[in-house]
């Protein structure tokens, strides 16, 4: 969101404003598909969240219905909704309906989620593509846009995080400890294997 504050007083308000767009995707962990797509070129911010369900206010600890999910903040004129997509398919593994990594059940699944009609398309466009490019079916889903609940405070930029979290190797700082968690998840791993030198991660 601060980027957004400067963005406004740095003046780039009118026709630079109106390129700016949002795109929800659950891939897993939220907090890996926020620090993947924070540093991608054009993206303004990414917020983790919840949505895909009907309960109202989910919480970490309470979500059923829901998926954990980002809401990216882009400028469409530096990078286009259809580039997105093809760098989330490529940073997941598409063929997985049961989750993501060693992140289990439905929570935890993939999907993208469209406001109209041209999202649809374009996301769909990127689906075909990356089966085309695969060989296999892609099971991640194109659905309705529904109502995205931003997740707790601690959740936000995780992966920066500096305070002290106790894991199975100990306590480490949190940004250590969500790069332990990452690893021994194999998400990167799994992506490699999938998607070779197409896969997209940071």
């Amino acid at each position: 969101m601060w980027k957004l504050a400067i963005a406004f007083v740095l003046g780039l308000t009118g026709a630079a404003m109106a390129e700016v767009k949002t795109a929800v995707v659950a891939g897993g962990c939220f907090w890996c598909v926020e620090s993947d797509f924070e540093p991608v070129p054009g993206v303004i911010d990414v917020v983790s969240g919840y949505t895909g369900g009907n309960k109202a206010n989910p919480t970490y600890k309470s979500h059923a219905g829901h998926y954990e999910a980002v809401k990216i903040t882009y400028d469409s004129a530096v990078i286009s909704y259809a580039e997105l997509m093809a760098k989330f398919l490529r940073s997941v593994d598409v063929t997985d309906a049961g989750g993501q990594f060693c992140d289990r059940g439905d929570a935890y699944r993939t999907a993208i989620f469209v406001n109209d009609a041209e999202e649809r398309a374009a996301a769909e466009a990127a689906v075909a593509e990356a089966e085309a490019v695969l060989g296999q079916q892609v099971v991640t889903p194109v659905l309705d846009a529904k109502l995205f609940w931003i997740a707790e405070d601690y959740h936000q930029d995780y992966y920066k995080g500096t305070g002290i979290i106790l894991t199975r190797a100990g306590p480490k700082k949190q940004s250590n400890a969500y790069k332990f968690y990452r690893e021994s998840c194999g998400r990167d791993a799994r992506v490699q294997a999938l998607w070779g030198n197409q896969a997209f991660s940071h």
